[in-house]
């Protein structure tokens, strides 16, 4: 198994939590992104959108994080990491749709434009921040995960570019509920951390 990405990468990185809870064993390559090598013949014969992270498995190339998650967790995991019932695999997969499009849009453009300096609509990625956030916390109360009653490839999903918000300017102090999730997420076995990330103390 072979993991194509960037370091600093939380889409990456979620990936790579996912391999670290199953135990699954795989080989790093780093993409040398100053050097476009992600838009190389080569890479783009993997994944034509030219974006990391790519895993190669068992002959198999499979490209976005959230499909990755999905593969992973049909393929070695147990089922309640991507439940069969209708209404739950919806769930999850409605949560993979918010990573990729507001905590992409919001937390991870103003990480992106703080730490990386690119350039944003900056007024449109905090209102998108503001409200994901919202939602996040309205949603962890009373539950200890985002779509079931156990962790699911939804929190893997949602969680780095949560955990790195400190990076886009933004604080989660008054999300408690975030906060006390992420603890959670963190005290699992197997659990890894990424450069940025702060465990919560609660």
């Amino acid at each position: 198994m072979e993991l194509f990405e960037f370091a600093l990468s939380g889409n990456c990185y979620k990936v790579r939590l996912m391999l670290s809870f199953l135990n699954l064993k795989y080989e790093s390559r780093i993409v040398n992104g100053l050097e476009k090598e992600h838009k190389a013949a080569s890479f783009l014969a993997m994944n034509p959108f030219g974006q990391v992270p790519v895993l190669k498995d068992k002959g198999n190339v499979l490209r976005d994080s959230q499909g990755i998650l999905v593969y992973l967790a049909l393929a070695y995991a147990e089922s309640s990491w991507f439940p069969m019932d209708p209404v739950q695999s919806a769930e999850v997969v409605a949560w993979l749709s918010t990573a990729a499009n507001e905590v992409s849009r919001g937390p991870g453009a103003l990480r992106s434009h703080y730490l990386l300096g690119r350039p944003i609509n900056l007024e449109e990625a905090k209102s998108v921040t503001e409200n994901v956030l919202s939602i996040l916390e309205n949603r962890l109360t009373n539950r200890n995960w985002l779509a079931t009653d156990s962790i699911t490839i939804a929190d893997i999903a949602i969680y780095p570019y949560i955990a790195l918000c400190h990076q886009g300017k933004v604080d989660l102090f008054p999300y408690e509920n975030i906060r006390k999730w992420m603890v959670r997420i963190e005290s699992l076995p197997n659990y890894i951390s990424m450069q940025g990330i702060d465990k919560q103390v609660l």
